[in-house]
Formats: C-alpha cells, sequence, structure tokens
C-alpha cells in the first residue's frame, strides 16, 4: 500500500509539472503571438516597419583618400527611382492658392499667420559671444534676425484681403535717446489671409549637408582656433560643436514625414554621399539616426565639395512637381571653409544657381565662432534663411514650432516703391537684402510664413523705413504714396497701392508694433558702431556722438575683411572703451523705459546685454 501511495503521489507530481508546464507554454505562445501581432501592426505613416532599408553609405574606414571618394561596398539604398506624380493631397498653387490641407488644425481658427523675411533668423551667436566673453563682429547681429526674436503689432486694420500677402503701414515720429532730435519711420506691416489652421507645409525633398571638419571638434562655447575656454553654463557647453551639430540632425529628422524623401552629405576636405535621397516610410528612420551620432571630425573645410555633392541628389527631381513637393538644403557648419573655393561669391553663386532651380537653402550656424559675416553674404538669396544653435533643447524646442515656417518660401521678389514730395528713405531694417536699396526703393528677396499671437502679433512682422525730409523741398503734403508688387512661388506677380500720412509734427507712436522696431533698430546701430569702433583701432566714423544720433554706419568689404579676416574666425576677448559704455548707459536707460511703455518683456535679453557691456 506504501509503494501505490507512493506512485500514485508521482503519478499526481508528473501530471502537475504537465499541466503546469502546458500552461507556461500557451502563455508563452499568446506572448509571441501578440508580439508578433503588434509587430506586423506597427506602422509609420500606415507602411509596414518590414522591409525598411537602412541605406547609410558613410563608412569612414572605407574611404580611399588618393581617391578623394568612398569605395562602394554594396549599398542597399540608392535612388528610389521615382517620378513625380499628379498632386493628390496639396491644393494647386497657381494664382492666389497654396497648400492649405492641415492635419492639425490650429485652436484658433480665426488667426492669420503673417510673414517675415528671409536672410537671418536669430541673433544667438551676437548674444553667446557676449555672454562667453568674446568681441563678436558686426553680422553677428543683423536687424532681421533681432526682429524675428519679437512679435509686433503690424497696423493691420483689414480683415476682407484675398491676396497671399497684403502690406500694412504704422507710422512714428520718435527722440533719438542720444541726439534728442525728432526722426521719422514707417514700417511696412507683413501680412497675409492664410489661416493658421489652413497653413501646411508641402512635402520636402530635404538634403542636410553636415560639417565634418576638425574646427566641429572643438568645444561648444570656445574658438576653434585659440585655446580660451569658459566655465560651464549648461549641460551642452563642455560639449564640441561635432556632438551638437549631430543632435541637432536627429532633431530636424524627427520633423519629417513619411512622404518627404531625406538624403545627406558629410563634408571635410572632400566630400561624401553618406545618404542617398529616399522616401523617410522606406528607410529605418530610426538606424540613421544612430549613424549620424557616430559621425566624428576630421580634416579640412571644403564648403563648396559638400554643397556641390548635395545638389547632385536632386539631379532625379528636377522635374518634381513644386505644387507637391518642396526641395531644399539645409547646411550644419562653423562656416569657415579653408579649402576648396572659399570666397564668398563663388559660395554665393551655387547657392543662387540652386535657388533659381527652385532648391533653396537654409545654414544653421555651430558655436560661437561661427561665421556670420559669410552666412550672412550667402543667405542674401531668394528662399535662404539662416539660425544659429545655442544648445539642443533650444534647437529642438524651436524646430518642433518653427520647422515647417523654416522650409516653406511664399513670397518673392518683393519691391516697394515710395512717392512723396516731402519725405525719401534713408535707411531700411528688417530686410533680407543687405546694402542694396538705392533711392526710394526697397527691395526684399523672399518672405517665410511666421507664426501669430492670439492678439495678432506676428513674429519678426514688420520691415522698418527710416525716413528724411527732403532738402528744399516746398511741399506741405505729407502724403506717401506706397506701390509694392511681389511674384508667388509660381512667378504671377501681385502689386498694391496705399497712401499713408504723417499725423502730426510732434513725437507719437502709431502702435507698439512700430515703437518697439524702433528701439531694436536703435540697439542694433549702436551695437554694430561699438563693434566696428573697437575692431578699427577706434576710427572717429564709428563713433556716436550727441550732433549724430544712434546711425548705421558705412562701411566697405575691403573694411570688414581687413578687420575680420577671411572665414577663418578668431576670439577677441570682449572689451568696452568708456565712450561706448556711456551710450550704452544711456541706452540701457532708454530701452527700460520703452519695455514699460511697450509692456513687452522680452526686451530684458537685451537690457542682460547691456548690463554686461556697461560693467
Amino acid at each position: 500500500n506504501k509503494k501505490v501511495k507512493e506512485k500514485i503521489m508521482e503519478e499526481k507530481k508528473a501530471r502537475k509539472k504537465f499541466f503546469i508546464f502546458l500552461i507556461a507554454l500557451t502563455l508563452l505562445a499568446l506572448i509571441i503571438s501578440l508580439c508578433l501581432t503588434l509587430y506586423l501592426r506597427h506602422s509609420i505613416d500606415n507602411t509596414s516597419i518590414l522591409g525598411k532599408i537602412d541605406d547609410w553609405e558613410y563608412d569612414p574606414d572605407k574611404y580611399n583618400s588618393s581617391e578623394g571618394s568612398l569605395i562602394s561596398w554594396g549599398s542597399s539604398g540608392g535612388s528610389s527611382g521615382w517620378t513625380p506624380q499628379a498632386n493628390s493631397s496639396a491644393a494647386s498653387s497657381s494664382g492666389n492658392s497654396f497648400s492649405l490641407v492641415s492635419p492639425n488644425a490650429s485652436a484658433n481658427a480665426d488667426t492669420n499667420i503673417g510673414f517675415s523675411t528671409g536672410g537671418a533668423k536669430d541673433v544667438n551667436n551676437f548674444r553667446e559671444n557676449i555672454k562667453e566673453g568674446y568681441f563678436p563682429i558686426s553680422t553677428d547681429i543683423t536687424y532681421n534676425g533681432l526682429f524675428y526674436d519679437y512679435t509686433f503689432d503690424t497696423g493691420n486694420s483689414t480683415t476682407n484681403q484675398e491676396d497671399l500677402f497684403y502690406p500694412s503701414y504704422s507710422t512714428a515720429i520718435s527722440k533719438d535717446p542720444v541726439s534728442e532730435k525728432d526722426e521719422y519711420y514707417m514700417t511696412v506691416g507683413l501680412n497675409s489671409n492664410i489661416k493658421e489652421e489652413d497653413f501646411q507645409r508641402k512635402k520636402l525633398n530635404l538634403v542636410v549637408v553636415l560639417d565634418i571638419s576638425g574646427s566641429m571638434s572643438s568645444p561648444f562655447n570656445s574658438y576653434y582656433y585659440d585655446n580660451n575656454e569658459n566655465e560651464d553654463k549648461d549641460e551642452d557647453s563642455n560639449k564640441t560643436k561635432m556632438e551638437i551639430a549631430n543632435e541637432s540632425v536627429n532633431i530636424l529628422i524627427d520633423q519629417l514625414k513619411g512622404d518627404d524623401r531625406f538624403g545627406m552629405v558629410l563634408f571635410e576636405s572632400s566630400a561624401y554621399k553618406a545618404k542617398p535621397l529616399n522616401l523617410v516610410k522606406d528607410v529605418d528612420m530610426g538606424a540613421i539616426k544612430e549613424h549620424v551620432l557616430d559621425i566624428e571630425a576630421i580634416g579640412g573645410t571644403n564648403f563648396e565639395a559638400g554643397y556641390s555633392e548635395a545638389t547632385k541628389l536632386f539631379e532625379d527631381f528636377e522635374n518634381v512637381d513644386t505644387n507637391e513637393y518642396e526641395n531644399r538644403i539645409i547646411v550644419l557648419t562653423d562656416a569657415m571653409p579653408n579649402t576648396g573655393k572659399t570666397s564668398d561669391k563663388s559660395l554665393l553663386s551655387m547657392v543662387e544657381k540652386n535657388s533659381n532651380n527652385k532648391i533653396y537653402t537654409t545654414f544653421i550656424g555651430i558655436g560661437v565662432d561661427f561665421n556670420t559675416e559669410l552666412i550672412e553674404t550667402i543667405s542674401d538669396v531668394r528662399g535662404a534663411n539662416y539660425y544659429s544653435v545655442h544648445n539642443s533643447k533650444e534647437f529642438k524646442e524651436r524646430m518642433g514650432e518653427q520647422f515647417e515656417y523654416m522650409v516653406t518660401p511664399l513670397v518673392f521678389d518683393l519691391k516697394l516703391d515710395m512717392q512723396s514730395d516731402s519725405y525719401e528713405i534713408s535707411g531700411i531694417y528688417g530686410s533680407d537684402t543687405v546694402n542694396k536699396e538705392t533711392g526710394n526703393i526697397m527691395n526684399v528677396n523672399t518672405l517665410f510664413p511666421s507664426k501669430t499671437t492670439s492678439d495678432g502679433a506676428v513674429k519678426g512682422g514688420v520691415i522698418l523705413l527710416k525716413l528724411s525730409k527732403k532738402e528744399n523741398s516746398n511741399s506741405e503734403s505729407s502724403d506717401i504714396v506706397l506701390n509694392v508688387s511681389y511674384k508667388d512661388r509660381n512667378g504671377e506677380e501681385y502689386q498694391n497701392s496705399q497712401t499713408v500720412t504723417f499725423t502730426s509734427e510732434d513725437p507719437y507712436y502709431d502702435n507698439t508694433g512700430i515703437r518697439k522696431a524702433i528701439v531694436l533698430t536703435r540697439y542694433a546701430n549702436l551695437i554694430k558702431d561699438w563693434i566696428l569702433y573697437e575692431r578699427s583701432d577706434n576710427d572717429s566714423r564709428f563713433l556716436i556722438t550727441p550732433n549724430s544720433g544712434i546711425i548705421d554706419c558705412i562701411y566697405t568689404e575691403d573694411e570688414i575683411y581687413r578687420m575680420l579676416g577671411e572665414h577663418e574666425r578668431t576670439s577677441t576677448r570682449l572689451s568696452v572703451s568708456s565712450e561706448y559704455k556711456k551710450l550704452f548707459s544711456t541706452l540701457k536707460s532708454y530701452i527700460e523705459s520703452e519695455k514699460n511703455e511697450i509692456k513687452d518683456d522680452t526686451l530684458s535679453q537685451e537690457i542682460e546685454i547691456l548690463d554686461i557691456l556697461t560693467k
């Protein structure tokens, strides 16, 4: 009986183990089945991840330096073989229509977007040089870059416009804080009739051109051509420019959609096709991002080679349907070319040629020694703009909100002709066409869409004109006739004419928008004059006096080169002469007063800079 009982117990244990095994096996099968189901159902833009390619081609170990090119080892990518198809998702861009199909409607359906000019879209490089204790160069601070850090009341009182773009005008008579003389100003407000909920960028054929030259190996907050290093002030301060650039590329990648195409080129002394231009939904973008983070800095800086290689990637897309797709090159660089064609004229011609073929360019400057002087010249092209990176977190926030605006130029060849018996244009601020204004003509190459606040203020939404009374004019008329013409993205031309009148001879401002633009322009002018004064061995032409007031000084290209050198930017420790410390103190008091009148605390960032300069 004892043996029988033991046998029965063993059989029970065996059956129990068997049932446990069956249950475990069943659970494992269910888990595997569930994982497989989720894996098969997982998609990006309704495309299964099965079959996605890793089309990364760059491998520094397989580079043949004697040939100056990569050895082919069999890429799985290559040209997608795409041919232009009829536009099925975007509205036609003929006439006054544009791509207005948006899957993500704005919460404020009544808000129209506005416009801002091309060229510089921030002055981060200027501010960071000051904060890090370096002396900036005059092109670090630009009017349109400074304006884009602020929102403006454009003076728009029209609600029934049908044109893609229409201007509004505001006037002011304002006392110069140094000379205390009355000055006459007018803003051109950059308005659109596009509802924010309707705006959507087109699909992109995007090629990123990444500078991997030796200068990108230097710390982000110091200069490559010297050993100056400052105390770490944030988590990115001890990173190299290369690390920040790699992270920035991945932030750009995160903004792409399945129907966009993405390609990539790397350049140092030579250029490499790192990734062909293929549809995002067909590519394992996670793998691409890992490859990007592995990139290291080597060699010289042949900007020409990198940009030319990027242009080649568009050869299969010359006949792209521009109603559906936008072609853009985004260059991330510290802009210090030292091999190949290095002159700004040579590089400018390349960017212009692409622009004429509707391949537009964005420059993103990396590091405090980013050469704004070179890029400011190159970005003076239709459809071009540039930004600078302070840190990866800030760049991520900017790209998340502004990427669609950055890559979508809508208005080209804006021309304003001013006719008046009493006034003439003496200065234009906020335009991307630097030093190209003649007489009473204003030219702007490009307008990009721009965010609008709930109260209708437009980010960077004005151009400021400084006017002067004509000498020997006997006319008592204060009327100014303004004729504007522009072209849309298809080359169709439109015109608009309005009459504006100065309503008083006493100081006044039509609105806070023009008042803010005047404050920022005086700030930028004084900063530029200070930089040129200090860098030119105290040349009296650049010294502001009570008699002159705050004016923008005229300088030649040769003078800039003599003061700055060509492209390879070296550091100069920050210093302020006693003459300019007094002027900065006066300007600081003026801006503090205006900040309270305008009620814009954003102006505190300029007061912070002036605090540094007056110590």
